[in-house]
């Protein structure tokens, strides 16, 4: 990673061109040091970044070409602009987008927050297939959650989550269990660990006699199975979960544009 005052002087192209293609526009390689420096929480989910005027002296680069930079980060939910105010670093606490990655919405009415029941929350060694996703070797370290959602009190969802160990050092079921708002919000303030994008995969399945149990639902009854692997910067994975949904009182929504 380009140390904090690293800039584009004689030292700095060699470090950029091993790191991106030669062909890469000047922007996008300014936009690959501000996701480095992102990464290395140098800018705290919240905080303010500095501004173009003062990135282009530190890059020594036009602001144009940190104007371009910014506009695909805040394009990608990375950074927010406020007008008057600056560009800061996006974060779940955003009212916006607290729920973003929750696309599972009731039939009908607001039903409000989500109620947690912990079920589990223990440091296992990582099968193949986990380690896989997680990017991680077979038998590192992972923090595994089991957890129920409820909406109205109605058990709605069954989650599996798993989360290298290094970067979750500390977490527990009693933190999981008493934050109030999104768990990546959690991630954030404690652990310093913004999740920027996840992958999905649904299909339909019929409950096994401990996940009916769990979910309140007749053995063999339909869920919708959704496993996410989400990512902080510069596509690092941060997240396996693995979701069981009822979908008698809600639906799992999608904006396509």
């Amino acid at each position: 990673m380009a140390p904090p005052h690293s800039s584009f002087d004689s030292a700095a192209p060699d470090a950029v061109s091993a790191a991106t293609p030669a062909f890469s526009p000047l922007y996008q390689q300014i936009k690959g040091l501000i996701l480095q420096s992102l990464q290395a929480g140098e800018w705290k989910p919240g905080e303010a970044i500095p501004s173009e005027m003062d990135l282009a002296a530190r890059f020594r680069v036009s602001q144009g070409t940190v104007r371009k930079a910014i506009d695909e980060l805040a394009a990608e939910n990375l950074v927010v602009r406020r007008q008057g105010k600056g560009t800061f670093v996006a974060t779940h606490a955003e009212q916006h987008v607290r729920y973003r990655f929750l696309k599972l919405v009731p039939d009908s009415g607001d039903e409000g927050p989500a109620q947690r029941s912990i079920l589990e929350c223990r440091r296992v060694r990582a099968s193949a297939e986990v380690a896989r996703a997680l990017q991680l070797r077979t038998g590192d370290s992972v923090v595994q959650v089991r957890r129920v959602l409820s909406f109205g009190d109605v058990p709605t969802i069954l989650e599996d989550i798993w989360l290298p160990g290094n970067a979750f050092k500390g977490l527990t079921a009693e933190q999981l269990a008493e934050h109030q708002g999104p768990t990546y919000v959690l991630f954030e303030l404690e652990f310093g660990v913004r999740m920027v994008r996840a992958e999905e995969k649904i299909r339909a399945v019929a409950a096994d006699a401990q996940q009916a149990t769990l979910l309140a639902v007749a053995d063999g009854a339909p869920l919708l199975s959704v496993e996410r692997l989400s990512f902080t910067y510069n596509d690092l994975p941060m997240e396996l979960r693995r979701g069981l949904y009822r979908t008698d009182s809600h639906h799992y929504r999608n904006e396509l544009s």
